[in-house]
């Protein structure tokens, strides 16, 4: 079974979220402080799935998030935030997050998303070994990498296969809802506002201008464009 941190304070919230995972077939492993979720990101070498609460009693969520991503930049992770925490959401997604679910939550939707979450992270052996190449940028499909004039950029999953759609355009505009149902699935039913702050974090790696995206345009009320 594919192992999940789950990092929330609260034992009620924390025991459903654990009975849930069990039922969709996870290895639920349990923090209630971000410390003791370091200790056990640490101890498990081979964890690379987390659900992480934002409000903690020791760090915040964030903290914890940027630690997990800085070491295993290919984990999937997803935040879990109040209804009203609407900044929270954007933080989350800005420091590494690839996913949030907002409380309350059903356990359908708690599932799905962490199903999404890992297909992703779940590697692609179906994937073409072949890259796409763009200008400056090589995006390897069999390693799941990206280098820009030969340096590499880490990306997180989502990112990659953000790239990895517009690379597959042929420079068609793709709107918001095309982007948010490819890259995080059909069943995915979050605000379209997680598109955005994914391409801003994704153009702060690829442009030399992040105000200014040369290969990563908008198009205005409707979506993006590669150039």
């Amino acid at each position: 079974m594919k192992k999940v941190l789950v990092l929330e304070d609260e034992t009620s919230i924390r025991d459903f979220v654990i009975i849930n995972l069990r039922r969709g077939g996870y290895d639920p492993i349990e923090a209630a402080t971000g410390a003791e979720a370091l200790a056990k990101f640490d101890a498990h070498p081979d964890l690379n799935l987390a659900l992480l609460d934002v409000m903690l009693p020791d760090i915040d969520g964030f903290q914890v998030c940027r630690q997990f991503r800085a070491a295993r930049p290919a984990m999937g992770i997803i935040m879990l935030t109040a209804k009203s925490q609407e900044m929270d959401k954007v933080t989350g997604l800005m420091t590494g997050a690839d996913d949030y679910v907002t409380k309350p939550f059903s356990p359908a939707e708690l599932t799905a998303r962490v199903d999404a979450v890992a297909r992703r992270i779940g590697g692609t052996a179906e994937a073409p070994p072949d890259a796409l190449v763009q200008g400056p940028f090589v995006l390897n499909t069999k390693n799941r990498t990206l280098e820009k004039d030969g340096e590499r950029i880490r990306l997180t999953q989502v990112e990659y296969s953000i790239m990895k759609l517009f690379l597959e355009s042929g420079g068609a505009a793709l709107s918001r809802e095309d982007i948010l149902s490819t890259v995080w699935g059909g069943e995915h039913h979050g605000d379209v506002k997680i598109v955005d702050v994914n391409i801003r974090r994704l153009r702060m790696k690829i442009e030399e201008d992040p105000a200014e995206p040369q290969f990563l345009t908008t198009v205005w009320g409707f979506g993006y464009k590669w150039q």
